[in-house]
């Protein structure tokens, strides 16, 4: 007669664990070059790397505005505004924006996004007074999920 053999939960763990190592490991995907830390997580850029820009005087009275959406990041088309700013007095400009690409975002629904670098072309008085400033405003977004909230930058105009 065999004695009979008790449940031992020791062995079970040690079954398990040998079926586990004797499994294929799954397939992986590539990591993203950005965005993406070593344990796969997303991360969140400063708003200054996910959406560099800069202001350059194209002629008398006409600037032009270049941003530059990190990979995988997008700005919003609807969320750009552009104003002149004179000491309490706010005047909004006049701006041209280049076709960007339609897509069904999460937050905001059936957007336009500009994925690459988008370049706006602003019209104002030539005659700017002293002290002014332009206020630039925009919002993007990562691909992975992170909305930024809108943002509101001012860049101070050159002197005549």
């Amino acid at each position: 007669m065999k004695p009979e053999r008790a449940f031992r939960p020791a062995t079970a763990l040690c079954w398990l664990a040998a079926l586990t190592l004797a499994s294929p490991a799954p397939a992986q995907l590539p990591e993203r070059s950005t965005g993406v830390l070593e344990d796969n997580s997303q991360r969140v850029l400063p708003m200054d790397e996910a959406f560099p820009w800069h202001v350059s005087e194209a002629a008398p009275g006409q600037f032009r505005i270049v941003f530059r959406p990190a990979p995988e990041h997008y700005l919003y088309r609807h969320a750009f505004r552009f104003h002149l700013q004179t000491g309490v007095e706010t005047q909004a400009l006049a701006y041209q924006l280049p076709p960007g690409l339609e897509k069904n975002d999460q937050f905001f629904g059936d957007i336009v996004a500009y994925y690459d670098q988008v370049t706006v072309e602003l019209e104002m008085i030539e005659n700017f007074p002293e002290g002014a400033a332009l206020l630039i405003e925009f919002q993007g977004c990562a691909d992975w999920g992170f909305c930024y909230p809108p943002q509101q930058a001012r860049f101070e105009l050159p002197s005549r």
